[in-house]
């Protein structure tokens, strides 16, 4: 099938023979033929090479999502059924449900379907639409995952900051089957949780940081623990169970930290070994320090500081800041596990970012582990804006 035709600049080719999947609009040389936003375009070298297909929107600095690399594969129902099935296989050879129900089925890019988020909880599928080329084909996704799962509901959460730049207002509903209940319970690695899958951070729990949560516990053992950016306490959860002397949970949430008791309690800790206090991190952070409140393991894992690229310095000084003061907060030899959610914010910077926080702070530190998103998050190579998370975990003297 013949597409209209979107053709580069001289020199702006390789991105695209490489796979990235992003073409941005400075790239563009001429739009040959009519075409709406969010349909499909083939892409074409300056001197007119076939080279990728995608969809479009004019609208978006992104200006076209590259699908496909094969000149033959039409961008049809059954194209999107096996990109959806091969997302699925994947996560079967995981065998993510040998340990947990709660886990990401579609990584967007990194699946190869640009702009298509997929988590599951328990029984139901909650979806998140980011671009206008998704949004198109929202009906047939779900009509597909329906089909692929079989779950008792679909809910979406499109309400991230991205579908403003693709033209498109928030949107969050049901588009199939039943109503999530107010809280979900689902398991992970023997504790369970529960999620507000409606209105909770992200779609409702940090399924990324599965893995990162078993990893860190153990070193958590007769620890007094701060838990900041606690969203749920699940970090909480784990450091309890690994025997941690008690911990503080520290949210801007009521709602949250109300859940994070009740997880605590859930797992079977009793009350009096952990603490929840309510307040932001950056001047509580501080409150404890001029007290002389000490800990010997603190967690950091604040919420995305860098949208774009303009954001960058002033996320850094942040992630500075707080590492400055939880290295204040701790007894030597304690644990620092830190994290950085910003895609912008490589792994090296962050290590830079922890390091003249540890000179300025006087403390020496050891790296002891480098941590990442969980396996159902994957890493594309043709598409490494795909690895936002980095975390690590520290002794510090």
């Amino acid at each position: 099938m013949r597409h209209p035709r979107l053709i580069l600049k001289p020199g702006h080719d390789r991105p695209v023979r490489r796979h990235h999947p992003w073409i941005f609009s400075g790239a563009v040389a001429e739009l040959e033929g009519r075409i709406e936003d969010g349909e499909i375009i083939d892409v074409y070298s300056s001197d007119r090479e076939w080279l990728a297909r995608g969809y479009l929107n004019r609208r978006s600095q992104i200006i076209v999502r590259l699908l496909t690399w094969n000149p033959e594969e039409a961008i049809d129902e059954s194209f999107w059924e096996r990109r959806i099935d091969r997302a699925l296989a994947a996560r079967h050879l995981l065998r993510l449900d040998e340990i947990t129900d709660a886990y990401r089925l579609v990584y967007a890019e990194s699946d190869w379907i640009p702009g298509l988020l997929v988590d599951r909880y328990r029984d139901f599928l909650v979806i998140q639409s980011l671009t206008l080329g998704i949004e198109r084909r929202k009906e047939l996704l779900v009509r597909i995952l329906t089909e692929r799962c079989r779950p008792t509901g679909i809910y979406e959460r499109s309400d991230l900051d991205v579908r403003a730049k693709e033209g498109l207002p928030p949107a969050d509903g049901v588009r199939h089957g039943e109503i999530p209940p107010e809280r979900i319970v689902i398991r992970e690695h023997g504790y369970l949780f529960r999620v507000d899958i409606r209105h909770g951070q992200k779609t409702g729990f940090y399924l990324d940081q599965r893995e990162n949560r078993r990893r860190v516990a153990p070193y958590l053992a007769g620890a007094r623990v701060l838990n900041a950016f606690s969203y749920t306490g699940a970090f909480a959860v784990y450091a309890l169970a690994a025997g941690a002397e008690s911990v503080v949970n520290l949210d801007t949430s009521a709602e949250a930290l109300a859940d994070a008791a009740a997880n605590v309690q859930l797992n079977g800790f009793p009350a009096s070994r952990f603490e929840n206090v309510e307040g932001d991190a950056f001047r509580v952070l501080r409150q404890f320090r001029a007290s002389g409140r000490r800990f010997q393991a603190v967690i950091l894992d604040p919420p995305k500081f860098a949208f774009v690229q303009a954001h960058l310095e002033r996320a850094a000084r942040g992630y500075k800041d707080i590492n400055l003061q939880a290295l204040h907060l701790l007894e030597s030899g304690g644990i620092l596990v830190t994290f950085s959610c910003s895609g912008l914010v490589s792994a090296d910077l962050f290590q830079k970012i922890v390091f003249a926080a540890a000179e300025d702070a006087d403390r020496e530190v050891q790296i002891l582990e480098r941590l990442g998103q969980a396996p159902d998050h994957p890493v594309r190579l043709s598409f490494p804006e795909g690895e936002y998370l980095k975390g690590l975990i520290c002794r510090v003297w």
